[in-house]
């Protein structure tokens, strides 16, 4: 693991994605909010497209969880879907590629290990991150060679829906702690400073945090719903 890798270690990455239908959706805010993050500390960036990614490189030289989210009418899939996401991310080079691990069939009917067996097979330099919502999908990531495990989906999928990351003392997060081999991102749902803070002290390898820096019309709405 290189050290621009190691870098994020025990330390906060912050995602800076703007959906087409967000009112930051544009990909000079996206690179100034990454370099608002890193002013304010972060030591990693999460990012959506190669075009925001490119724009984050030109502001800040941090290491970069790049994905591409993109729907597709026959799949559940939307994260990093495709090997033509990944030939996208690729123009852009970011340090890791997340892509979903849910165990939804992908466009195409195509499998999880199939897929990643293709993108380990095209790339075998590139470090790959599994966005997993269940902690069977994380273990069959880390048993197929995910660099990283995410939690990322938790919550977000059928299967986990109800799932709160923060139940029992973050029990998902310890559970996939002491089973898989891979290093664990934690990430979904970190909303709070104590939170970042408590998995990093069960051993989590980094932690991700987004809509609650990224998103001024989600923490709006949060003190906006108080006095409703």
């Amino acid at each position: 693991m290189n050290d621009k890798i190691k870098g994020i270690h025990q330390k906060l990455v912050v995602s800076c994605q703007a959906l087409p239908h967000e009112p930051l959706h544009s990909s000079f805010i996206m690179g100034r909010m990454a370099l608002a993050a890193f002013q304010g500390g972060a030591c990693g960036i999460r990012a959506n497209t190669k075009e925001d990614i490119a724009e984050i490189q030109k502001n800040v030289d941090l290491p970069i969880i790049g994905i591409v989210k993109r729907d597709y009418e026959d799949s559940a899939v939307y994260i990093t879907p495709t090997m033509k996401e990944i030939e996208e991310l690729m123009e852009v080079k970011p340090e890791i590629i997340a892509l979903d691990a849910t165990g939804a069939v992908r466009p195409g009917n195509v499998t999880l290990d199939d897929f990643f067996k293709e993108c380990k097979e095209k790339y075998p330099d590139q470090l790959w991150m599994a966005d997993c919502s269940t902690i069977e999908e994380a273990l069959h990531a880390d048993e197929l060679g995910f660099d990283f495990i995410g939690t990322t989906m938790v919550g977000y999928t059928p299967q986990s829906q109800g799932d709160k990351i923060e139940a029992n003392d973050f029990e998902i997060i310890r559970t996939i702690l002491s089973k898989a081999k891979h290093p664990v991102i934690a990430e979904g749902n970190i909303n709070t400073p104590e939170k970042v803070k408590r998995v990093i002290e069960l051993g989590c390898y980094s932690v991700v945090v987004g809509s609650i820096i990224t998103r001024p019309q989600l923490i709006t709405k949060a003190f906006a719903d108080a006095l409703n």
